[in-house]
């Protein structure tokens, strides 16, 4: 079964656009798919992998916070020779700290692929179940722009999750280091009061902490306003995006119209409101500036001013001093991470909103009027429909007759006047608007096909597009073959394994014989069209009966439109509508056409 019908008026639902609960109840419903995934074993190995290469590193670092303690201390006692042998300490250092950087950088960018692979794969996983993303465009707001949240928004969401989590850890790991040294030193940092002297346990740790603290109290004060910004600066985005392809898409009947003017017109407010909301944000960024930028400037200044009572003292040398401000600068580094890195961090919450939402929404959506009376899909070779109506919001359709039973090879025309939900009915009877009552009796559903008005082809060859959707591996070669060359289309056969956007490169009339070759190739017991065959002209038409008379003759075909070319159905129903409160009909039930006999089709058309 296809189905590719346009979505009724959406209706409000279910499916909020904020993840529910704390960024740890996000973060547990997000990665927690993790333990089932195949890629769960890569993952672990590249992150241990980065944890060791980060341990190491540290390891470095304070070999090298010492090594400049030595090398200062060569250089105030003019010690040639011990200067030396701390130039070759220093390049054996770089060279293994040199190899680290190189190693992490690789897993990191590893990482971030992996990630990103599980990620997509769990989102498409959740979203291309049957009805499901359909479900989402008609009833949830965050079914209006599903793609960018599953490509734009899950990139940056694994970027910046793997960049933060790195960091917060080598920040972790430098503080757990340096505080140690740091603590050290600070015996060394002694006060003089009058003849007396003293020395602070932790000085140096508790001017550390202080200076870090209060820099990310402000951070967080001046920067928290940039959360909301960016979530909504990516929903912007997505809807100049979604104006964008939509123009390109529809290039050509713009041209043909000369609506230029008004589609650009049209794009003002999207560009109005992505402008607006970037303004927002650079005023934001320039606020938390002066405090990311400032902490940075009095970082050069503070451990100096805070270590020189020892070396004034002259409890610390040149080279403890040099020492004591490198290992205070490391543990700075490491306090102010949540500083340097709100920006970022606040980006990345705005996408983990996003893509939690539509995670956490994609399983909970229920199909409209769930709690309503439902059409009732049963089971059988043949196709019939038994007190039949569907609820719309503003009523309920139904078939003019209580019951309608069709034998192999029928053809059924439901006819409705002007107002009556036709499209309703068909997408109805393909089950993807369930609210109604009454039966519906159908063959197994690979048995049967649901053409829609508008003609679908997938992205991809040829062979996609006519196999669509059982796959290219159920048909061979000779089979899409004969069928493209039964309906007219054998001089494409040579671009069968071709990729390209055939549905642009097909004039219209080619993909209504490419649908009919399709239907063709699958043989399917029943057909449903919606306002299909009423559209068809010339040629084509006298294709279609042809194949119908043919090939498929054993093929009911049901089809809802307009009341034209009587001759292709020997059965004709009427569709009503009925008001929402008392069930009335709302219009004079239409009176019953039947045609006993189809007319015979011309030998040879098609052929």
């Amino acid at each position: 079964m296809f189905v590719g019908v346009a979505p009724p008026q959406k209706l409000t639902a279910a499916a909020p656009d904020v993840a529910a609960g704390t960024v740890w109840c996000q973060l547990t419903s997000l990665f927690g798919t993790l333990r089932t995934s195949p890629l769960r074993r890569r993952l672990v190995w590249l992150g241990l992998g980065i944890v060791v290469a980060i341990c190491l590193s540290m390891v470095g670092q304070v070999k090298l916070n010492a090594w400049q303690g030595d090398v200062f201390d060569a250089l105030e006692q003019h010690n040639l020779q011990a200067f030396g042998k701390q130039v070759l300490v220093f390049l054996v250092i770089v060279a293994g700290l040199l190899t680290l950087v190189v190693a992490e950088t690789w897993l990191r960018e590893m990482l971030e692929v992996r990630l990103r692979e599980w990620l997509t794969h769990d989102l498409l996983d959740r979203w291309l179940v049957p009805k499901r993303a359909y479900y989402l465009a008609l009833t949830s707001d965050i079914g209006v722009n599903p793609d960018q949240r599953m490509q734009a928004d899950a990139l940056r969401l694994t970027q910046f999750s793997v960049s933060l989590s790195i960091g917060l850890l080598r920040a972790s790991l430098l503080l757990v280091s340096f505080l140690g040294v740091l603590w050290l030193l600070s015996r060394e940092v002694v006060f003089g009061l009058g003849e007396s002297s003293f020395t602070i346990p932790g000085y140096l740790v508790w001017c550390a902490l202080a200076y870090a603290f209060v820099g990310s109290w402000l951070t967080w004060r001046i920067g928290r306003p940039l959360i909301g910004i960016n979530a909504e600066r990516y929903a912007h985005e997505a809807e100049l995006r979604f104006a964008l392809v939509r123009i390109s898409e529809s290039a050509e009947a713009i041209s043909v119209h000369g609506g230029e003017v008004d589609e650009r017109r049209a794009l003002e407010r999207p560009v109005d409101r992505v402008v607006q909301v970037t303004r927002d944000l650079a005023n934001g960024l320039a606020r938390l500036t002066w405090i990311t930028s400032g902490y940075g400037w009095l970082a050069l200044l503070v451990p100096i001013l805070v270590a020189s009572p020892g070396f004034f003292h002259g409890t610390l040398s040149f080279g403890e001093l040099m020492m004591t401000i490198g290992a205070f600068n490391q543990v700075e580094q490491a306090l102010r991470w949540f500083v340097d890195s709100f920006p970022q961090i606040a980006d990345w919450r705005a996408t983990l909103l996003r893509v939690a939402a539509l995670h956490d929404a994609l399983p909970k959506l229920e199909e409209p009027g769930r709690e309503a009376n439902r059409i009732r899909f049963v089971q059988r070779p043949t196709v019939a429909f038994e007190h039949l109506s569907v609820t719309l919001p503003g009523g309920r359709i139904g078939l003019d007759r209580p019951r309608v039973e069709l034998a192999p090879g029928d053809h059924l025309l439901i006819t409705g006047e002007p107002g009556a939900d036709k499209r309703a009915l068909f997408r109805a009877l393909a089950g993807v608007w369930p609210p109604g009552s009454g039966t519906v009796y159908l063959p197994a559903r690979e048995a049967v096909m649901f053409v829609p008005q508008r003609s679908y082809l997938p992205l991809g060859s040829l062979r996609d597009a006519v196999t669509y959707p059982a796959g290219y591996k159920r048909f061979d070669d000779d089979a899409v073959c004969t069928v493209l060359d039964r309906v007219g289309l054998g001089h494409l056969i040579p671009d069968l394994e071709r990729e390209t956007r055939w549905d642009r490169e097909l004039s219209p009339e080619q993909q209504q014989r490419l649908v009919f070759a399709r239907v063709l190739l699958h043989r399917p017991q029943a057909v449903f069209f919606d306002e299909v065959m009423s559209a068809l002209d010339g040629e084509v038409h006298l294709l279609a009966l042809s194949i119908f008379e043919r090939e498929l003759a054993a093929t009911t075909v049901v089809s809802v439109g307009d009341p034209a070319y009587h001759s292709f159905y020997n059965r004709t129903v009427g569709l009503t509508r009925f008001s929402a409160s008392t069930g009335m009909s709302l219009r004079p039930r239409p009176r019953l056409v039947a045609v006993p006999t189809r007319a015979p089709v011309a030998a040879g058309v098609g052929d």
